[in-house]
């Protein structure tokens, strides 16, 4: 749940400066407005009432009462979005709401009422807030938005998503100068519309109080020496997540199922290539419910579809994992970024904004909802579609992000509770199931425009050329000071243009492989590419400057940051699939091997493991 006025009046979302400071009467007033756009749209009153002009609410008969003027009563258009209410007081005039759940495609909203409530004294019926239902599920990633490279980092991971799922987590939290715990909220509870009648005058709504949560797990392609066997060799981590994940969640299905009223517990698989390596999930996961004594198919398997083999055979993939599948969902940066390195030899790439339009795109996100679809995700699982990355940037995403719903996704990725407390507006605009029916008499096979690479189809001028490496040396640079240097899985990271980007660890498999493709193919030299990265650390030193925490990067260009970007990109052709958590992984653990030891540790070069180091 997130409140609608905090979003409206803290973000571009409602045009204006967001004052500093103490409550603004002033914007309050332009939020309500935008506020009662929005009721007027998803709750509208009969007669074309608008709820501007409410000055009175409350419950009569079963249902809801609105006055808008000393004479005049109306009710809701749809007295059905009526689900419940709670109520202050019994009053002289009846009882006195002091909240109101109502619903509308298939979410809630909550109007919270007091009066003498300082933003609820301002307005008319004494709305304090509106809750949103939104975010009705998270993922907790230990993965690409996670920087866990050795036993003590992973624990921690596990500690989380341990204290999660058996609902016992509590974090401090500083705001204002006060201290204050944060726990997992607890069921809501209303009185329904008919509750007062002798028969049923116990009657009660009840909702979660938190989001059903996730956890995406490591690809396959990752070994660990967090456990090892009798040889010393290293072992796959997809086994170690699996089982310690799965043990965790074991927490709540034989608990509360606070997180699953299922019984289930969500995996999410990434980087998977084809319905072999969805089999093998399968395989592991059946293995890991056997040894913790877990019900057969109680392990979901979400499935991201970010390679171009797993696009290609998604249906197939489905299929193998039709017992576990509960989302697919797709992503610009990792799908693009396997798309250039499977397509290295074949020529040199389109700049990278240009890509986003290029034929294999938009075949791509239209084969994930068509496969989906095919498959009967709809009223059993997420079809999901990609992050927006500003989160900065409210008003241009509730401009855009409902075209994700237009497109058949019935989830898509933000990156706050702010964020996805107001794209929750857009499921009340859309009707996705009926957008969802057109499309599935629309499918298409779309195998042609998948298998064709956003090859370059045109000369590019040497400005052209050197803005684009800049802006992926700049990139990279921003997000490996991060990972490397502070173990800062994901954050705001400033891009060549000082506009804040959510940021993983895709971002850098797309930059390095982009540089990388153009290397190969003698759009840029070597010698461009050092230059450019010597260039821009000075632009990230820059952009960093008020982080006490910061190593910089200029006039040394010795770090382990600074060598991990360059290995990123040289090495990106010779990289497997062009993952960059080889890379990223090693250098981390120099930097903590150096913030141990001190300056006289030398760092070690990243060199390719054997595969002999492997189990």
């Amino acid at each position: 749940w997130g409140s609608l006025l905090d979003a409206f009046y803290g973000t571009d979302a409602v045009p204006g400066r967001v004052p500093k400071g103490g409550y603004c009467a002033d914007r309050g007033e332009r939020v309500f407005w935008k506020v009662h756009g929005f009721l007027d749209e998803a709750f509208a009153l009969e007669e074309g009432h608008s709820w501007n002009l409410a000055s009175r609410i409350f419950v009569a008969d079963g249902e809801v009462k609105v006055q808008i003027s000393w004479n005049r009563v109306t009710r809701l258009k749809d007295p059905a979005a009526f689900v419940g209410y709670r109520t202050l007081s019994d009053g002289t005039f009846g009882d006195i709401l002091s909240s109101l759940l109502l619903r509308h495609n298939g979410l809630h909203v909550e109007l919270a009422f007091d009066p003498e409530h300082p933003i609820g004294a301002t307005h008319p019926l004494g709305l304090k807030d509106v809750q949103m239902e939104a975010a009705l599920s998270v993922l907790a990633d230990a993965e690409d938005s996670a920087c866990t490279v050795d036993a003590a980092d992973k624990a921690v991971a596990y500690r989380n998503w341990n204290g999660l799922m058996r609902g016992s987590i509590s974090v401090p939290v500083t705001k204002q100068g006060a201290t204050a715990d944060r726990t997992l909220n607890p069921p809501r509870v209303w009185r329904a519309p008919s509750a007062g009648s002798p028969a049923v005058d116990d009657a009660k709504v009840t909702l979660p109080g938190r989001a059903v949560l996730m956890c995406r797990n490591v690809g396959m392609h990752m070994y660990t020496d967090m456990v090892q066997t009798d040889a010393a060799l290293k072992t796959p981590e997809q086994f170690l997540d699996a089982m310690v994940t799965a043990a965790c969640g074991k927490h709540d299905v034989l608990g509360e199922k606070a997180n699953s009223a299922a019984g289930c517990v969500y995996l999410v698989k990434p980087k998977l290539h084809g319905a072999e390596e969805a089999e093998f999930v399968c395989e592991v996961f059946a293995r890991v419910e056997e040894l913790l004594g877990m019900a057969k198919n109680s392990l979901k398997m979400g499935i991201m579809d970010e390679e171009r083999r797993t696009s290609l055979e998604l249906g197939r993939v489905l299929h193998a994992a039709r017992d576990r599948a509960f989302f697919i969902n797709t992503g610009f940066l990792d799908r693009v970024g396997d798309e250039i390195h499977t397509s290295m030899a074949a020529g040199p790439m389109l700049p990278k904004e240009e890509i986003r339009s290029a034929p294999f795109l938009a075949a791509y996100e239209a084969n994930n909802v068509d496969r989906g679809l095919e498959a009967g995700l709809v009223g059993r699982g997420q079809i999901g579609k990609g992050m927006w990355a500003a989160p900065d940037n409210m008003s241009a995403m509730m401009a855009q992000k409902a075209d994700h719903l237009r497109q058949g996704a019935t989830v898509s990725w933000c990156p706050s509770p702010t964020a996805a407390t107001l794209h929750a507006i857009h499921y009340h605009q859309v009707p996705v199931r009926a957008v969802q029916e057109e499309l599935r008499r629309a499918a298409a096979d779309r195998t042609d425009a998948l298998l064709r690479p956003p090859l370059l189809d045109r000369a590019l001028s040497a400005e052209e050329v050197q803005q684009e490496l800049d802006g992926n040396v700049q990139s990279l640079l921003g997000y490996v000071v991060r990972w490397v240097g502070q173990g800062v899985g994901c954050s705001k990271v400033l891009d060549a243009n000082d506009v804040a980007l959510m940021e993983d660890r895709a971002t850098l498999r797309i930059s390095s492989q982009h540089i990388a493709n153009w290397l190969h193919h003698g759009l840029v030299t070597e010698g461009q590419v050092l230059a450019s990265l010597e260039k821009m650390a000075a632009v990230v030193d820059a952009q960093n400057a008020g982080d006490a925490s910061y190593r910089a990067l200029a006039p040394h260009c010795d770090t382990v940051e600074f060598q991990a970007a360059k290995d990123l990109v040289l090495q990106g052709a010779a990289t497997t699939n062009g993952y960059t958590e080889y890379v990223l992984a090693h250098y981390r653990r120099e930097r903590k091997a150096i913030d141990a030891q001190g300056a006289s540790y030398q760092f070690v070069p990243y060199a390719t493991e054997p595969q002999a180091a492997h189990a």
